[in-house]
């Protein structure tokens, strides 16, 4: 089919493309053109025409009209928003309501214990608003540092108090009135140390309920080493007593002084001081020289004049351990009343003699005393101290309380 020819019937086209001179390709657009003589169509879109600008949908929006962030959420997006936005400005008002409820509070406290500064008051339970409303709170809690108790200062007392009914409500706070309360009170060795720091004795726990006293005390110009040992004990119902004992001063490696009038007690040689001394003869012949301390010694009048005028005798008199023995039982102070030139020789000073005569153990008792009383509280409330223990860091006390009111 060379020529492509038709029935005789049928027009015969020539499907050429007039401008370029080849067979069109079966476009009907060109066969249509042909039939009404005219060109073919060419639709080939110019690349150019699309070089101006972009093509950009219409806005349909009204120009200098403000858009609103909130127009395209829906109504339950909408509806979240509006209650966080309520909850949280409710949330802030039970919180401001809070601090301003805990600060009266504390101030109350503070005027009705007649505190140096105002206790610290947390208040559990939210919302804040619901219970105040009910003028009750479920729990509260108080701390307050350094309590005058006495000689000493308390480092804290905390308390937990439940069932707090409020006086005057919210908006006119005039007090409150705690049901039941739980707490404890800590007397710190850090502060007592710090307290009576003037004798430059520290204390530090020694079992559940004994504190050792060591340091040093001032006596008649003189820092004598202390010991002491302090037993802790309630005393009544709001108190706490020390038993002291065990109390020495150490007059360097010389004497021990122990308060006291028992046998043991007063002033004593040391063993090492009562063993040196035998070995020097002119201080041996001046404690001879001392009817009181002859019969102490418990040594024949006959071997005392005997060793007074002979070596070998007083060597022998001297040289036996139960001589050292007898001689630390002696009382120097009681030994040698009216001899003034023997405490000389024997190295002591007639002036701390009597400032140890002078501290008797009441006197000494006191001033290592760590015994105090709980302030008393405001209103008609009872407190009770329920334990006593020594701890590392300080004489830890339980309490109890009920029926306590502050505030008008």
């Amino acid at each position: 089919m060379a020529d492509r020819n038709f029935d005789h019937r049928e027009p015969n086209f020539d499907h050429r493309d007039p401008l370029h001179d080849t067979p069109a390709q079966g476009n009907p657009y060109d066969e249509l053109g042909i039939l009404a003589g005219r060109p073919p169509v060419d639709y080939v879109l110019d690349d150019e025409a699309f070089d101006d600008e972009p093509w950009e949908p219409p806005n349909h929006r009204r120009r200098g009209r403000r858009r609103n962030r909130f127009a395209g959420l829906p109504r339950v997006a909408k509806g979240f928003i509006g209650l966080g936005a309520v909850l949280a400005f409710l949330y802030a008002g039970d919180r401001w309501a809070l601090l301003y409820t805990e600060h009266e509070a504390a101030e109350k406290l503070k005027d009705s214990m007649h505190l140096s500064t105002a206790p610290e008051v947390e208040i559990d339970g939210f919302p804040f608003l619901t219970q105040a409303m009910d003028d009750r709170l479920d729990k509260v809690h108080l701390t307050v540092p350094d309590v005058a108790a006495d000689r000493v200062s308390l480092a804290k007392v905390s308390a937990t108090a439940e069932d707090v009914r409020i006086k005057g409500g919210l908006l006119d706070f005039k007090g409150a009135h705690v049901e039941d309360t739980k707490g404890e009170v800590l007397l710190s060795f850090e502060d007592l140390n710090r307290e009576l720091g003037a004798s430059q004795v520290t204390f530090t726990g020694h079992g559940r309920d004994q504190v050792l006293a060591r340091g040093t005390l001032p006596v008649a110009g003189h820092d004598l080493k202390l010991a002491a040992e302090a037993r802790i004990k309630r005393s009544g119902q709001h108190g706490i007593s020390t038993e002291i004992g065990g109390m020495r001063l150490g007059i360097g490696d010389l004497a021990t002084y122990r308060p006291g009038t028992k046998e043991s007690q007063g002033l004593h040689l040391t063993r090492s001081s009562a063993s040196d001394l035998r070995k020097e003869t002119d201080k041996v012949k001046a404690l001879f020289a001392v009817p009181a301390i002859v019969d102490r010694l418990g040594v024949p009048a006959s071997a005392v004049r005997q060793a007074m005028h002979s070596e070998q005798k007083l060597h022998e008199l001297t040289g036996s351990a139960r001589f050292v023995r007898d001689l630390m039982k002696i009382n120097l102070i009681d030994a040698a009343t009216g001899h003034p030139a023997l405490l000389k020789k024997l190295g002591l000073d007639p002036a701390l003699l009597d400032g140890l005569a002078k501290l008797t153990k009441p006197e000494l008792a006191d001033r290592l005393s760590l015994g105090f009383q709980l302030p008393k509280l405001p209103g008609d409330g009872v407190v009770s101290l329920k334990d006593v223990k020594v701890e590392k860091e300080g004489i830890r006390v339980r309490l109890e309380g009920y029926g306590i009111s502050f505030g008008k």
